[in-house]
């Protein structure tokens, strides 16, 4: 008995006709759409700063608009988070479209995940709910569930659950589905898209990914037929390795040893999922809390040809007095020129200033006003990309922990039934794994100074102010030269950054990977916008660029 659940979101903005490409490109029993991230959150609660009836993914709304009759006709269940912070908002609004479009499907929600009332400083504070909550209510009936901040592989566990009738403790088949939901939540990623190695395969349009779940939890990631992009071992890889950690890869559900999966080509755009283990999750639940955390203003500066630092210099003088005030200041000169250039663009540098207070006047006209001031009074050449603006809010995201029982998860069912969820019904304390051993080292030989992406992937991202970055290497050989080189103090001499920072190195064999943790080089999270890549994504790609002496045998 196989479960067939597709994803058509991996975020809020993806691609807009994804789910009839999924409704109509094959057979699927479960199409989910994962449309939350921290600063989504942030920007919901800010909407519904202005209307209480908002704070939910527009989008699903008009693309359910199009493909509901599609999904019914078909007997395709709908999972979805775009619930957002308004869940019942959202599940309302779908019953009165399918009303209107004369389609009868029963609307079920999930709810309890708001814990701002007990953060009163916070813009949104929300807990991430399991998946037990939407199994509930596909139970019951419901054709669409609609969902608050659960985890993002919720949506594959709490289908999972309902239609095999797993138990909360059968920690190995959830676990095996918490896999599945990883690699599938981010839809394209899983396909080709973001991926370090793209020319293997047409990536120009991507198709969405898809799990044949099986009962025992195991599965094989696939994609509709003739759709673009491919799956193979390194994009599962690749987006296994996306914003996890160690060994133990903990949630409300059921925490998935990473270390025990095992990937396997089961033929073209099929990649098979094996012996996933898993443990009682751990005790407290995360709560992510979004806050606004004050107001900033930016202003880049150009800087064409001769003498860019002296100008850059002058400019930052020039500057100095409006700045005063101000309780962040930050600038960052970036050498984009080149000498004797065959283009303006190529002959120009730009230098960012980017400057953060709690008060929107000492980031605003002040700063702006300064900065035009000096448009016919300062180096020569002066011009910037973009006039500065008044100051706008930024957001800090932070995450606090909480018992289960602290939250009241509730599953709203399609004929307004509220069915209590019970917290896990047994928990363990998250230890550190051992760190398990390296393979042998490669003999000694020559070798050759070359990018370290010659022979290893890699794929970064965010978690609140943190960034993981995950490498991974394609063959036995490569492996074994990876454990050993890449170590943790040699990760900081490649990326500079994270040399005054806390780095961790955790150690997958059995997916060839190493995978690093940065803490704190995201400052408060993505909304902070504390660096050039505010969510890391590119962390990998620059570290994949970096030389290092690669044995001649590897490349």
């Amino acid at each position: 008995m196989t479960l067939r659940i597709g994803n058509a979101s991996g975020f809020y903005g993806d691609r807009f006709d994804a789910m009839r490409e999924m409704l109509t490109g094959g057979d699927l029993d479960v199409l989910t759409g994962d449309y939350l991230a921290e600063l989504t959150m942030l920007i919901l609660g800010r909407d519904r700063l202005k209307d209480p009836a908002a704070g939910y993914a527009r989008t699903f709304l008009r693309q359910l608009e199009d493909c509901l009759g599609l999904a019914h006709e078909r007997g395709v269940k709908i999972v979805t988070n775009a619930g957002g912070l308004n869940p019942a908002g959202l599940a309302d609004a779908v019953r009165h479209l399918a009303d209107r479009l004369g389609i009868p499907v029963r609307v079920a929600h999930v709810e309890g995940d708001d814990l701002t009332a007990t953060h009163p400083h916070s813009l949104a504070a929300h807990a991430y709910l399991g998946g037990f909550g939407i199994a509930a209510c596909l139970r019951a009936g419901a054709d669409v569930v609609v969902t608050g901040r659960v985890t993002d592989a919720a949506l594959v566990t709490g289908p999972a659950a309902a239609h095999f009738g797993w138990k909360e403790t059968e920690h190995d088949r959830l676990a095996g589905a918490v896999v599945a939901g990883h690699v599938l939540e981010c839809g394209a990623q899983a396909t080709g898209g973001n991926y370090a190695f793209f020319r293997d395969g047409d990536v120009r349009r991507p198709g969405f990914p898809l799990a044949e779940l099986h009962e025992d939890g195991s599965c094989v990631i696939t994609k509709h037929p003739g759709t673009g992009g491919f799956v193979d071992v390194g994009t599962v890889t690749a987006q296994l390795l996306y914003e996890t950690a160690g060994a133990r890869y903990a949630g409300p559900d059921v925490t998935a040893r990473l270390d025990a999966v095992r990937l396997a080509q089961d033929g073209p755009d099929r990649v098979r999922i094996e012996g996933v283990r898993g443990e009682a999750p751990p005790p407290t639940l995360k709560v992510g809390l979004n806050k606004l955390g004050g107001f900033r203003n930016e202003v880049v500066f150009v800087l064409t040809g001769l003498g860019i630092e002296a100008k850059a210099a002058l400019v930052r003088e020039q500057m100095e007095p409006a700045l005063g005030k101000a309780a962040d200041v930050r600038w960052e000169l970036v050498r984009t020129d080149r000498p004797d250039a065959p283009s303006e663009e190529t002959a120009s540098a730009l230098l960012r200033l980017v400057v953060r207070d709690p008060h929107q006047e000492v980031v605003g006209r002040a700063l702006s006003g300064a900065a035009v001031e000096l448009a016919l009074a300062s180096y020569p050449g002066f011009h910037v990309l973009a006039p500065p603006e008044k100051g706008s809010p930024y957001g800090a995201f932070e995450d606090v922990y909480v018992p289960h029982g602290a939250v009241d998860h509730v599953a709203v069912l399609h004929d307004g039934r509220r069915v209590s969820v019970p917290p896990a019904p047994d928990t363990a304390v998250l230890d550190e794994v051992p760190e398990p051993p390296l393979p042998e080292p490669l003999p000694p030989g020559p070798t050759r100074h070359a990018p370290l992406g010659l022979v290893a992937g890699a794929r970064s991202g965010d978690k609140g102010g943190n960034a993981n970055v995950g490498v991974w290497a394609r063959t036995d050989d490569a492996w074994r030269w990876l454990a050993h080189e890449l170590t943790t103090d040699r990760f900081q001499r490649l990326i500079p950054e994270s040399r005054p920072l806390e780095v961790t190195r955790h150690v997958l064999p059995d997916l060839r990977a190493l995978n690093f943790v940065v803490e704190g080089i995201l400052g408060a999270g993505v909304a902070d916008r504390h660096r050039f890549d505010p969510q890391a994504k590119a962390l990998g790609e620059w570290l994949r660029s970096r030389h290092l002496d690669i044995p001649e045998a590897l490349l």
